[in-house]
């Protein structure tokens, strides 16, 4: 199992609505072939910021999602938000449980 980072720096004053749009896309990842689920957290520090983890059982699942026709409606819902790209990477269990 990986977990998917997404920094997601969204355009000031865009906050609310990129939420509901998030919200509602959420469901077309965690359809995908490998998702284990998704979540979106918000920053404190900095309200424009966003965070996406997903769980995916491979990196490769990952990639097959971001070559899928579902990804083009993801990111039709989701990136015309973005302020400036988001900085995707992927974490592994350091002690796995």
């Amino acid at each position: 199992m990986i977990i998917e980072h997404a920094w997601l720096p969204v355009t000031p004053g865009r906050e609310e609505e990129f939420a509901t749009s998030i919200g509602a896309a959420l469901s077309i990842i965690e359809a995908a072939p490998g998702c284990h689920g998704a979540e979106v957290h918000r920053q404190i520090e900095n309200a424009s910021v966003f965070l996406l983890l997903v769980r995916w059982i491979s990196v490769e699942a990952h990639m097959d999602f971001r070559a899928s026709p579902e990804f083009e409606t993801w990111r039709s819902q989701t990136h015309p938000f973005y302020d400036s790209p988001a900085t995707v990477t992927h974490f592994t269990d350091v002690l796995p449980r």
